[in-house]
């Protein structure tokens, strides 16, 4: 039996120990900003980024990983003769799946499987967590396919934004657009729902924001153990951190991870965001 690799893209941000650890492979989406393009994670970091972006009167665009660069990975891994199992971005977000898939038909017959995650950041990075460390242990093709449908059953992730004309300005919105010139101190809690960014409700403050994503995530886990936290931001750090602790306090939780929004995903959420995914099971 072959061993499996997965494969995830850039906009998981997992720090690097783990995917050293965990043997995975990074497919980066690029950010193209005042003429210049830059691979996610490779050419720019989230720390420069966010100062950056912050500054900016140009807002930065995206664009997808492209065919060609998933079909030189998965020749690659085949190469070397490893089964391959890609977890890309979710296809409500960005295109990249549509390329794995356009790919994966290149390879017919071989050990090639692509799932369209419908997760992002690090919602999907313990997606890409879970299966990694099936894979490490020597599950199969079929069965590390068969894991990551089941965890995405098991993981939910709420995050606010500090300004909406990010999110309004890269067309990623859906339901929250009512909110784009609503009253300057309301601030969105969104949620990614069967792939997609949608709203779940508007509060007064930031603060209560965040309490209430804590709030929105103890029942969404309803008792059930062990839990897994990840909490991540874009140039939010104390707020991040804040969070996390009360996510600890509360939950409990087995393992935490601590990220940034990738370049890629901040370019539409913008400076200020902050958000906390979780895992059951």
């Amino acid at each position: 039996m072959k061993k499996v690799v997965i494969i995830t893209d850039s906009t998981a941000y997992l720090p690097q120990e783990i995917v050293e650890e965990l043997g995975v492979t990074v497919v980066p989406l690029t950010v193209n900003w005042d003429g210049e393009t830059y691979r996610d994670g490779v050419d720019i970091q989230a720390e420069e980024f966010y100062e950056r972006l912050a500054k900016s009167d140009s807002f930065p665009t995206t664009s997808q990983t492209t065919v060609g660069e998933y079909l030189e990975v998965f020749k690659s891994l085949l190469s070397q003769g490893f089964a391959v199992l890609a977890l890309p971005i979710s296809s409500g977000i960005s295109g990249s799946v549509e390329s794995a898939f356009q790919a994966k038909q290149e390879f017919e017959g071989q050990p090639v499987e692509v799932i369209d995650t419908k997760l992002v950041s690090m919602a999907l990075g313990f997606m890409v967590m879970t299966v990694a460390r099936a894979a490490q242990a020597g599950a199969s093709l079929e069965e590390c396919v068969a894991l990551a449908h089941d965890v995405y059953l098991r993981i939910g992730v709420y995050f606010t934004v500090d300004d909406l004309k990010y999110l309004n300005k890269g067309g990623r919105i859906n339901t929250a657009k009512r909110l784009v010139g609503s009253v300057l101190n309301i601030k969105p809690l969104m949620e990614i729902r069967d792939g997609k960014i949608e709203l779940v409700e508007s509060v007064i403050s930031r603060k209560k924001a965040i309490s209430r994503m804590l709030d929105l995530i103890e029942a969404d886990i309803d008792g059930r153990e062990p839990v897994r936290i990840g909490a991540f931001h874009a140039a939010a750090d104390e707020d991040c951190q804040a969070l996390l602790d009360m996510a600890v306090e509360r939950f409990h939780p087995v393992e935490t991870v601590v990220t940034y929004v990738s370049p890629v995903i901040g370019s539409h959420t913008g400076p200020g965001t902050v958000s906390l995914a979780y895992m059951v099971g």
